[in-house]
């Protein structure tokens, strides 16, 4: 975690642009056909078991099998890929960016993990404790875990192949965890933000000053 943080320069640009930029990629390789243009406001999939679908934001065809992607996050589309209509293209190629109010929460964990050591996922793949950190984790709760560089921490499930995983980070607490057990996380996603003990004062410090001004001015 750094130690030249300038939160009051952090919290200035948060309040100057309260806004989450979500670029938006094609899933698969197939011909796409935007749904939503520049400008246009967006909804997410909602609803107590996800039955109400998002904004539709393109359509994507490969074998003349269409799929229409919609939207996993409110906002306004703020940038298209216009030359890209009715193009084929490759997977994972950058449709759009969706400008989406963040909210307090939002802005806490983004801030978070500017201050944080994040430990990013090495491979594409699905996640778990490792047997021993889950066991003291169930005891005690992630927060009162330190985990030592050099520890095993995780398993990574990847082709029906268990691989364990290593910390390679600096010795610290477990403050945030940033993937679910069993759903895939891209490579370089962030799996694990860990801080130093003695600077967990620090993060509380930032959580409650972030609390405090966002429910005064926003």
């Amino acid at each position: 975690m750094s130690n030249e943080l300038d939160f009051d320069e952090l919290l200035s640009n948060y309040k100057s642009d309260p806004f989450g930029y979500v670029d938006i990629f094609s899933v698969h390789t197939g011909r796409v056909s935007f749904k939503a243009g520049v400008g246009q406001e967006v909804v997410a999939t909602s609803g107590e078991w996800l039955q109400v679908p998002g904004t539709a934001l393109y359509e994507i065809n490969r074998e003349r099998n269409p799929r229409i992607i919609t939207a996993q996050v409110n906002g306004i589309v703020a940038e298209l890929s216009s030359e890209l209509d009715g193009q084929f293209v490759e997977a994972g190629v950058k449709l759009m960016t969706i400008k989406h109010p963040l909210k307090k929460k939002e802005i806490i964990e983004s801030i978070l993990k500017e201050v944080l050591s994040l430990f990013p996922a090495p491979e594409s793949a699905k996640y778990f404790f490792a047997m021993d950190i889950q066991s003291r984790i169930d005891k005690k709760g992630a927060r009162a875990i330190t985990i030592e560089p050099g520890e095993e921490i995780l398993t990574m499930s990847l082709m029906k192949r268990d691989t364990p995983v290593y910390y390679n980070g600096e010795r610290g607490v477990i403050h945030s965890v940033y993937f679910k057990p069993g759903v895939s996380v891209s490579q370089g996603e962030p799996l694990l933000g860990v801080c130093a003990p003695e600077k967990l004062p620090l993060i509380q410090k930032i959580i409650t000053r972030v609390k405090a001004e966002w429910d005064s001015e926003h």
